[in-house]
């Protein structure tokens, strides 16, 4: 098939881009900068510019949708005109180019309303009760998605959750560099489960729901290694991945979440340079449990994680060596 990437420059993208070149589709992207993905046509813009979406999504098969406008803060409209405009038109736009199979990437963040998650699936896409700018306006962008779906046109919704491996800046990049400054606390006891996703993984899940679009359609599934770790666990592997001191001090979860608010409160009137050091949302994910079963995932898009969590901290650790 010719495959239409958007968002390739991240590492996930580019990693979805280079597995389909490496199973012999054509893959076209659609980002601002170069995805630095050899063999891939880029289309350079935004999925908000209308000339590079036409651009883009001209005489293509599928679509694998990564490209959002990802925070913890902003400006609504920001996250309005691409998470939910631009793939509203992304979606229009892919069916008048020929597509039949669009892959719409989405995040757990979009059925959580706070509460603790304990093996449970993947629920429905709630604006109202997702908190954040950045949850509420990809469940809406993940409705409008699986509302598409028709005959012809096969829409899936893949919500990874957590991603992380070597080179990823996000998660592992500000976990390491809180723990180096001795920034890094535990919230509450440290003992909430919670699932992950290595990088792998999650390419990996995204070309196998895209293989499987035509059989999975108008579905929404979350996707994770199904290795549920406490959250003292996993800073830790990670930090001694990294040769960082694990976190030894503690701060209550209500104290991180009164302090996430005044920390958006203040954002809102002038936001800093980074990510906010916290925010009520990312308080929650470090003090509740959000583990999801993956029998449904796993059968659906004929699926398995290929790399486990010992095993990707093993890679985390090599890439730091190496670096």
């Amino acid at each position: 098939m010719r495959v239409l990437v958007t968002g390739a420059s991240g590492a996930l993208g580019g990693d979805v881009a280079r597995l389909l070149l490496g199973s012999g589709h054509e893959v076209r992207t659609l980002q601002r900068r170069p995805s630095g993905v050899e063999g891939a046509e880029d289309v350079l813009g935004s999925v908000t510019d209308a000339a590079a979406r036409e651009r883009a999504c001209a005489g293509v098969d599928a679509v694998v949708h990564l490209a959002a406008k990802v925070s913890m803060a902003g400006p609504l409209a920001e996250f309005e005109a691409t998470n939910v405009a631009g793939t509203a038109e992304l979606l229009a736009a892919a069916r008048r180019g020929g597509a039949t199979r669009f892959v719409h990437v989405s995040s757990p963040s979009v059925a959580h309303s706070g509460d603790p998650i304990m093996g449970e699936g993947a629920g429905p896409a709630d604006p109202e009760r997702a908190h954040g700018p950045y949850a509420r306006t990809k469940a809406r962008g993940e409705l409008l998605a699986l509302a598409a779906d028709a005959p012809g046109f096969a829409v899936v919704a893949v919500r990874p959750h957590l991603v992380w491996g070597p080179g990823d800046t996000q998660l592992i990049g500000r976990i390491v560099e809180r723990a180096r400054r001795g920034t890094l606390p535990l919230l509450g006891s440290g003992a909430a489960l919670i699932d992950t996703t290595y990088r792998d993984n999650a390419a990996s899940a995204l070309v196998a729901a895209l293989d499987r679009a035509e059989a999975a359609h108008g579905r929404a599934f979350v996707v994770t290694n199904g290795e549920p770790r406490t959250i003292a666990e996993l800073f830790e592997g990670i930090c001694r991945a990294a040769g960082v001191r694990p976190p030894r001090w503690r701060v209550p979860a209500s104290a991180a979440y009164g302090a996430g608010a005044a920390v958006e409160a203040l954002w809102s009137f002038r936001p800093g340079a980074d990510e906010p050091p916290m925010t009520r949302f990312l308080a929650e994910q470090l003090s509740t449990a959000h583990w999801f079963d993956q029998r449904e995932t796993r059968a659906a898009l004929a699926w398995e994680p290929a790399v486990s969590i010992d095993e990707g901290l093993e890679r985390l650790a090599e890439s730091f060596r190496r670096a």
